[in-house]
């Protein structure tokens, strides 16, 4: 299988077509046979990075390429970055405000989602440069 290179853009503030990019490529992992388990951690991974780029970095793009062994996902935004993210990485932990909560997103589990769904997870954070979030998932876990 030669790699497979895909990028997104992911729109500001805008919850009517966030998570578009986490369903192209649950339904190209899909179509490509990946075991549910990876579609499914990808899916899950990718969609919270997303929608975090959505809430609070203005926006950002994702990168994919899936070849013969992984899933390589980067989101990168250029929102105001992470202050603290040890405690960002917390369940529960949240900077999105009411409005944003009220609207079912925003209840701090984003990032520990991602690390509980990615075999590798590397976050660069700037404060006022934003943030990158890189997601790998194996097709086999080791």
């Amino acid at each position: 299988m030669s790699t497979i290179v895909r990028d997104y853009t992911i729109p500001a503030n805008d919850f009517t077509i966030a998570g578009e990019a986490s369903s192209s490529v649950r339904k190209i992992l899909s179509q490509l046979g990946v075991s549910p388990d990876v579609v499914k951690r990808t899916s899950i991974a990718m969609y919270e990075a997303e929608i975090n780029a959505v809430i609070h970095g203005n926006g950002g793009m994702a990168h994919v390429e899936i070849d013969k062994n992984k899933i390589y996902i980067r989101i990168s935004d250029e929102g105001p970055g992470i202050a603290d993210l040890n405690l960002a990485m917390q369940e529960g932990y949240s900077t999105a405000p009411d409005s944003i909560r009220e609207m079912g997103f925003g209840a701090g589990m984003g990032l520990s989602n991602i690390k509980k769904n990615a075999d590798v997870l590397d976050i660069e954070t700037e404060i006022n440069k934003g943030t990158i979030v890189n997601i790998t998932v194996f097709f086999k876990r080791e």
